[in-house]
């Protein structure tokens, strides 16, 4: 064998980067052995010994186990099958330290408490599989068989949340609250009542009867009760209130009375449950999609308002006069 092929310990350290201790151990594990020794005993390597620790190192530096790379080197394995199953499993670890980023931010914005962290964190590191699962179970909890309500119950299967790997805090902070209130039996009570309007998007009759138009009216004076801060129990709320009543009371050719009131906030409470909507507010958060303009602020103003303990009259009212110039 031509000695100008062989390299010693120390010139495979300085070609490769890697300390001579290192080498050694390698050769001691047989990853790498000897090719020969010298005549004092030094042990001397072949080009090949120096081209496999130079892949020996870079697929370390990749995160591999050395008993993997012993298969590649072996030639038992290709390096592109283990490439393909080492970034699978570098995939996992960056979707597990992407959701561990989101919760630590979630905690620090929100000065979490211990127990509050642990929550989080317990229920960002259930799987995919098992996230899926807490919401089926919910589901079938609610609304049992698909005979109940098989409209309703395939519009909630259909917005599944799903928790993205790359999760931001917002997500995360809505994941959590929403994994606690689908295991809350009350809530589960109120969307059986009103998943099968609030979810199939389907109008009320109240709604329907009323027309685009008063609806329409409807959730702009309400709207803008609300941008002026008026209590919905408050004096200031009683001429929107009472010239709503009527204008509903003409369409259902009713009396404007407190029957007709109380009427009113049933058929309004029927599909718009707070809670259930914010079930859904949080199923749009966490999947990430643009959050539907909604009627979540201004029905339980109206509903509230239309249930104020007073006696119910139907005054002519009109805006007030302009200011004077």
């Amino acid at each position: 064998m031509d000695v100008t092929t062989l390299f010693s310990i120390g010139e495979l350290s300085r070609r490769t980067g890697l300390s001579v201790r290192t080498i050694r151990f390698y050769s001691d594990s047989g990853v790498v052995a000897p090719t020969t020794r010298s005549p004092a005993g030094y042990r001397l390597y072949d080009l090949d010994a120096l081209l496999r620790l130079e892949l020996l190192r870079t697929l370390r530096e990749l995160g591999m186990d050395l008993a993997t790379i012993q298969r590649v080197l072996d030639r038992e394995l290709s390096v592109a099958e283990v490439a393909a199953a080492h970034a699978d499993a570098v995939d996992v670890q960056i979707r597990v330290l992407q959701l561990r980023r989101s919760v630590l931010r979630v905690v620090a914005e929100r000065g979490s408490s211990p127990e509050e962290t642990k929550l989080m964190h317990r229920l960002t590191q259930l799987s995919g599989e098992e996230r899926r699962r807490l919401i089926d179970d919910f589901i079938d909890g609610t609304f049992g068989t698909m005979d109940d309500d098989p409209a309703a119950v395939a519009v909630v299967r259909a917005a599944t949340p799903d928790l993205p790997d790359d999760a931001s805090g917002e997500q995360v902070a809505a994941w959590v609250e929403l994994a606690e209130l689908v295991g809350d039996e009350d809530f589960r009570a109120r969307m059986r009542r009103t998943a099968g309007h609030q979810a199939a998007g389907c109008s009320l009759d109240i709604e329907a009867v009323a027309g685009e138009d008063l609806m329409e009216s409807t959730r702009q004076r309400v709207a803008e009760a609300m941008e002026l801060g008026i209590d919905p129990r408050s004096d200031r709320a009683a001429p929107v209130i009472d010239d709503l009543v009527r204008r509903f009371a003409e369409v259902f050719a009713r009396i404007p009375d407190t029957q007709f009131r109380d009427w009113m906030a049933r058929q309004f409470e029927e599909a718009h449950d707070p809670r259930v909507d914010r079930y859904w507010r949080l199923v749009w958060i966490v999947n990430g999609w643009q959050v539907v303009p909604n009627l979540i602020p201004v029905y339980p103003w109206l509903i509230q308002a239309l249930r104020n303990d007073r006696d119910a009259q139907s005054p002519q009212w009109a805006p007030p006069p302009d200011p004077a110039p």
